[in-house]
């Protein structure tokens, strides 16, 4: 038995250890630790409900859409606000944005290095690099250029963007040609999540972290100028998703087929629905977490599926640096952080460990691909089994995606999709505006409640609840998506999403276990997401302090 580390893990947000036992070549235990702590928590408590929107979106800059969004869905719930349509449309367009945003950035820029090595790329013939482009079905680039400029790379020794990757591996399959056509890709991607955020901020006054979006509705209203603008925005990056991520995913799959021989994870799954469709004031929250566009719904290991409910949500904290080894409903609590030593025997992360109904459950893109293709979603049922067709599945067979590969490559179903919702949500809003309707925004007619917002964010369940009194928040809880995906083992010893993930997975070297890289970037982990804590009124002081050159 050897022990591999993986710390840090890079192409990720945040900090992220993961410590595996390898036993003849395979991992046989696993744990996974978050390595930075937080508590935003804290900071909104007697704050109003809209300063808490804007603050807690600071939690992430690569998902602050959805933090946003959620809290004031979280305000809207507890003070009884119904959003207008018009409303609506925009806050599926900023979160389409972001979504769009991250799941390129994630497929070509975070995970796909650990499948294409550009250097390699180097020794393609451009001639048969054509040829496979139009095998593969997707786009073509002047592929002679971007040859030039990796040699100018490789012969300064200055590989920027490229450096720090394990291609010494051995472990990277795909001839030069397909390296040069994902390498083109991957430089491509940059300039799309660009387009993708001058959408997110056309429409919420800046980028990453958003104005417009307020418990209520929006605050922005659009223009004609504002309205041209966002269309071809959005058809640029559907056209470019359109052509170039599925048949990309596929070619990754060519060439590593081995890729879903492990990863499976702990097969149940959520997700709490997210995008909006239209609703009234007399739809209850139920039904419209129900009816999203990508919809909610909890799968156990038979893909039987069941609404969410609220109360099987319990957080444990006995494998955490936290007080105690309490398993309870978020609200009752009572979390104090207290670090002692990174100890996998016992604690050695700063996640908590969120069950439901007394298991983990794995979030993410995967989830609600996998929830939607059960609630009967048509656009993704129709291209998860075109998919599972191509990998040479039969259609309907979920199971073949239950792995590395799978949960890599059923994104970018959930990525098309969205692309072409964007579209659709331009005209809508258009047609809506031609009809004459100018309501974004509804103020509350009371100061007191509780709420809770079940939403998305790209790296899948987030969970924002606060309790208001006399317009000022006295509570907060939050139970982000990678807290679920990164939870340590439960109180029965069981591993959590990605611990149990990497179980099994083949390790080659355990100086740079790539699998098991392929496996924990599958997730899409974000740490500074993850960590987060709610402390009761202790009569501590929180201040500032200033560092010897004078920063606060």
């Amino acid at each position: 038995m050897t022990r591999s580390v993986i710390d840090p893990i890079t192409r990720i947000e945040g900090h992220l250890r993961a410590e595996m036992e390898v036993t003849d070549g395979v991992v046989t235990d696993a744990w996974i630790s978050g390595g930075c702590f937080r508590g935003m928590e804290l900071v909104v408590r007697d704050r109003t409900p809209e300063d808490a929107a804007y603050i807690v979106q600071r939690i992430c800059g690569v998902c602050p859409v959805s933090h946003m969004h959620s809290a004031s869905i979280a305000a809207e719930q507890a003070l009884g606000i119904t959003i207008p349509n018009n409303a609506r449309i925009i806050r599926n367009l900023i979160e389409g944005a972001q979504f769009l945003h991250s799941n390129i950035l994630w497929l070509y820029n975070l995970a796909g290095l650990d499948y294409v090595n550009p250097l390699n790329a180097l020794g393609a013939d451009a001639a048969d690099a054509y040829d496979l482009a139009a095998e593969l079905g997707t786009p073509s680039a002047d592929f002679v250029g971007l040859q030039d400029r990796l040699k100018k790379f490789a012969d300064n020794g200055q590989l920027s963007i490229f450096s720090g990757n394990w291609f010494d591996t051995g472990e990277y399959n795909m001839t030069p040609e397909a390296d040069l056509i994902l390498t083109a890709h991957y430089l491509e991607a940059l300039q799309m999540q660009s387009k993708a955020s001058e959408i997110a901020a056309l429409l919420g006054g800046k980028m990453p972290h958003i104005m417009t979006i307020v418990p209520g509705g929006t605050a922005f209203v659009p223009t004609a100028e504002k309205l041209d603008d966002l269309k071809g925005l959005v058809d640029e990056v559907y056209q470019w998703v359109a052509d170039t991520m599925i048949p990309d995913t596929l070619a990754i799959a060519k060439f590593y087929p081995e890729a879903t021989t492990f990863g499976k994870g702990i097969g149940r799954y959520a997700a709490w629905g997210v995008f909006e469709s239209p609703f009234d004031e007399g739809t209850s929250y139920a039904d419209r977490m129900r009816n999203r566009y990508l919809p909610a719904g909890v799968l156990d290991e038979n893909f039987n599926i069941s609404d969410p409910d609220e109360s099987k949500i319990t957080e444990y904290v006995g494998h955490s640096w936290y007080e105690g080894d309490a398993d309870l409903p978020p609200f009752e609590q009572d979390t104090k952080p207290a670090f002692t030593e990174y100890d996998v025997n016992d604690r050695y992360t700063w996640d908590k460990c969120p069950l439901y109904d007394g298991k983990s459950l794995e979030t993410g893109s995967f989830a609600r691909v996998l929830v939607a293709y059960k609630r009967g979603v048509p656009f993704v049922k129709q291209h998860v089994d075109e998919m599972l067709v191509a990998l040479g599945a039969q259609a309907g067979d979920l199971s073949v995606l239950q792995n590395t590969l799978g949960r890599t490559a059923a994104r970018q179903v959930e990525t098309l999709y969205i692309a072409t919702l964007m579209k659709e949500w331009v005209n809508e809003l258009c047609e809506a505006i031609k009809s004459g309707d100018s309501e974004y925004f509804r103020a509350p007619e009371k100061s007191d409640g509780e709420g809770t917002a079940f939403w998305e964010a790209p790296r899948g369940a987030l969970y924002h609840s606060e309790k208001v009194k006399g317009g000022k928040i006295t509570d907060y809880q939050i139970i982000i998506p990678s807290t679920w995906n990164l939870s340590p083992h439960d109180p029965k010893g069981n591993y959590g999403p990605l611990e149990q993930a990497l179980i099994g997975v083949p390790v080659a070297d355990v100086e740079k276990p790539i699998n098991a890289l392929r496996t924990v970037h599958s997730f899409d982990p974000c740490t500074a997401c993850a960590v987060h804590i709610v402390e009761p009124k202790t009569g501590k002081k929180f201040e500032t302090v200033t560092s010897p050159w004078g920063v606060k």
